[in-house]
């Protein structure tokens, strides 16, 4: 099967977020700083502590928002040319071909670890920080869609 394909920004800032958001280290993060954010309401509430240690973790907890929901994805949008390319990948039995004006390559499905679905996109992990989107518009109906989604199951594996 083959796909032709360019990006969309706002798709891909929404992708960028949900890798970002699906980091085991960021969701850690995130949980502590709510969960300390909670605790210093509570204890101000209850008079235990000082306005300002309430309002140190509220700043953090808004700059960590600020940095994983805008600056991450953004910074990365505007670095990767990738983004700015038009492209045609072929889903063969043994691998994946992507094609450029450019240039092409090739990876077998073992190269990649696994792959994610996000809203508009097929994640395909080469590891654990690197990946290839794939839009899902780039399909032309449902049916191209769902074989897709089923070859990469049975190829890659689902995370």
């Amino acid at each position: 099967m083959t796909v032709q394909f360019g990006y969309d920004k706002k798709q891909v800032i929404q992708a960028l977020r949900y890798h970002f958001l699906m980091r085991p280290e960021i969701k850690i993060l995130l949980i502590l700083i709510n969960v300390f954010t909670i605790a210093s309401a509570v204890l101000f509430a209850l008079k235990k502590i000082q306005p300002i240690s309430f309002l140190i973790f509220s700043f953090l907890w808004f700059l960590l928002m600020l940095v994983i929901w805008r600056l991450l994805p953004s910074s990365i949008y505007k670095r990767s040319l990738t983004f700015q390319d038009h492209f045609t990948m072929h889903f063969e039995g043994e691998g994946v071909m992507l094609e450029t004006t450019k240039g092409s390559k090739g990876w077998d499905w073992k190269k990649f670890s696994y792959f994610v679905e996000s809203p508009y996109f097929f994640h395909l992990y080469f590891d654990a920080r690197s990946f290839f989107l794939v839009p899902k518009d780039a399909f032309k109906d449902i049916t191209d869609l769902q074989k897709v989604r089923e070859m990469l199951r049975e190829k890659i594996g689902k995370r």
